[in-house]
């Protein structure tokens, strides 16, 4: 049983849209959430989410990438602040920064990322577009502990959103995002509760349903 919330630090770059479902869900002042953020950085100044942090009362700090003379300095400040914050967790949330291999390995099996497609599909950028380009019909997020090499890593969950043929990058990347905002809540919800362990680099989620098989189109 959890005794104490989970305490984690949230990385962002920008407007801050899934920081926000964190907040909504887990809230700065909801005692009996098994999550508490307590430290929201981002590597740019004047970005949405800081905003929403500071509305919800949670620290924050700016500590901009551009200011530093490579990756290896910023990491290191960057490691620093998170570790001062208390934070157990480290959570990706559109952080629009490569780390370096030390700061991964640092983390390791401690830092989780959202990526807006099913992995191990359409790693990297533009997934959406890519996606309708080569016609699948279900696309989605995941959420996964993260590892040096991009979007790799266990995967602790994913949501699945239809493909419509109308769609376009936008309406799909909607609907994807949407789903996003449910599916973060509930891994870090998972890995708080204990349910979650690494197993040969696979995250073993313990007393998970199976689901039942999902055809599209319907049948």
């Amino acid at each position: 049983m959890v005794t104490k919330p989970l305490k984690v630090a949230v990385l962002i770059s920008g407007r801050g849209s899934n920081l926000q479902a964190l907040i909504d869900h887990f809230g700065p002042v909801i005692t009996s959430s098994p999550v508490r953020i307590v430290k929201v950085i981002s590597n740019r100044p004047d970005v949405g989410g800081i905003e929403r942090a500071k509305k919800a009362g949670i620290p924050t700090a700016v500590i901009d990438h551009k200011t530093f003379p490579d990756r290896v300095a910023f990491d290191a400040t960057l490691d620093r602040a998170i570790r001062e914050s208390g934070a157990e967790l480290v959570v990706l949330a559109g952080f629009m920064r490569l780390l370096t291999e030390g700061f991964v390995a640092a983390w390791r099996d401690r830092m989780v990322n959202i990526h807006p497609a099913l992995l191990p599909s359409f790693r990297g950028v533009d997934t959406h577009r890519r996606a309708l380009k080569r016609g699948v019909k279900l696309h989605g997020a995941t959420v996964h502990f993260v590892r040096h090499e991009t979007d790799t890593g266990p995967i602790i969950a994913q949501a699945a959103v239809p493909v419509l043929a109308s769609d376009t990058p936008d309406t799909l990347g909607a609907r994807v995002l949407a789903a996003e905002h449910k599916l973060f809540p509930l891994a870090l919800r998972l890995i708080a509760e204990g349910r979650v362990t690494i197993e040969d680099d696979r995250a073993i989620v313990d007393g998970r349903t199976e689901p039942t098989v999902l055809f599209s189109p319907a049948l």
